[in-house]
């Protein structure tokens, strides 16, 4: 089993980059069947979707757009729970579909707190797409339509996620192993 080390942290491959890259085809695949007609406009989380983000949306086979928004909850491997906006968005969203595009649901606070912001600028409708979720850490109630893989509450980096900004190259995810 491949380890990298991190930091103070040691990680084994836990999902190897070609089963994520066949996730992501299909999602885009569902998404794209699902929102035929509607001209998306996707949303990526930053940083960490932005691997997912651009895999994805080069999969998207319908006319679509695609933006970024920048929040924060994270310090080292612990959710701080305290959501920072440091980078807002640009778009006009009345009227539109918006996907919102995120690397991993973990307590999904982040995510509550994006949904809240972007009700206020009247969409037609938001989805939440995701390519990690850690069902058994939701702290908010949630209708994540679009879930490329359910992990355990484990520790992980790689493919843009990050313990503490590094790990985000590697192709692959690791879990963090226990010394």
């Amino acid at each position: 089993m491949k380890e990298i080390t991190i930091k103070d942290k040691k990680f084994a491959v836990s999902i190897p980059e070609s089963y994520i890259q066949g996730e992501v085809k299909k999602l885009a695949e569902r998404i794209s069947q699902d929102l035929e007609g509607k001209n998306p406009l996707f949303l990526g989380v930053l940083n960490g979707s932005f691997m997912f983000a651009a895999d994805l949306f080069r999969d998207i086979s319908i006319p679509a757009q695609i933006s970024f928004v920048k929040l924060a909850s994270y310090e080292g491997t612990l959710s701080t729970g305290v959501i920072k906006e440091v980078i807002g968005l640009s778009e006009n969203v009345t009227g539109r579909c918006i996907v919102i595009v995120e690397d991993i649901i973990d307590s999904g606070l982040t995510m509550q707190r994006l949904l809240e912001n972007l009700g206020t600028r009247n969409p037609a409708e938001i989805h939440i797409c995701t390519l990690l979720l850690k069902p058994e850490n939701l702290k908010a109630d949630l209708d994540v339509e679009y879930v490329a893989l359910q992990i355990p509450n484990d520790f992980i980096v790689g493919y843009g996620l990050d313990y503490d900004g590094w790990g985000r190259n590697s192709r692959d995810i690791y879990t963090v192993v226990d010394d």
